[in-house]
């Protein structure tokens, strides 16, 4: 549960503030029966929100509504993914069965969240073989590569080869993102059923009303 830390309305003791009206604007300095009395005018609450500042700086708004992001915003950051650059080396040899492995973990890691960072190391003669052929070797490695991508960096040079930096195309969608859809209606076929019993009374009504009155 988050406890408060700001002091509000009474518990703030102070002879005077910088305070900051309710649409953000900035109504100077002024002193704290004044500000709590502008509070109470607007039906809302005074917030000391710099207690370290000199003055002390505080802002009037409705404390519920304060409480409430603040929570939100808390439980979003300790449920947040911390994305990170992951990293895939290759070589001019690397053979079709390394790069199906390597392609599996990159994979999976773009399904996280992660970028990818595909380098093609280059040593000897392999560094002079020209910018196409490099190109084209690492575009081999991503081909195997079972989600969608797209480039946010390179190709490009680097002190130990040639690199590409990709991330997840979240604009196109997967077998697997059409599998989890289906999985998810099928858990929660309210909404399905609850359109299939509105389509079937509005036909019986319409069928109701076609059809012939009996003699009085």
């Amino acid at each position: 549960m988050l406890q408060q830390k700001e002091r509000i309305n009474r518990q703030i003791r102070v002879r005077e503030l910088q305070l900051i009206g309710p649409e953000g604007e900035n109504l100077g300095l002024v002193p704290l029966e004044r500000a709590w009395a502008i509070a109470e005018e607007k039906g809302l609450d005074l917030v000391e929100i710099g207690p370290k500042a000199i003055p002390p700086v505080a802002k009037i708004l409705d404390y519920g509504k304060f409480l409430y992001e603040k929570r939100k915003a808390a439980k979003g950051h300790a449920k947040g993914h911390v994305s990170e650059v992951k990293a895939i080396q290759i070589t001019i040899g690397t053979g079709t069965h390394d790069l199906e492995r390597k392609a599996r973990e990159g994979s999976e890691w773009l399904r996280e969240g992660h970028r990818v960072k595909v380098t093609l190391f280059l040593k000897g003669r392999a560094k002079y073989l020209g910018e196409n052929f490099h190109r084209e070797r690492i575009e081999r490695a991503l081909h195997f590569f079972s989600e969608p991508y797209k480039v946010v960096e390179g190709p490009k040079r680097g002190p130990r080869g040639m690199m590409m930096v990709i991330e997840r195309d979240r604009q196109i969608k997967t077998a697997k993102d059409n599998e989890n859809e289906q999985v998810i209606r099928k858990e929660n076929p309210g909404n399905q059923e609850g359109q299939a019993s509105r389509a079937e009374a509005r036909a019986e009504s319409l069928q109701r009303e076609g059809a012939p009155r009996d003699p009085a």
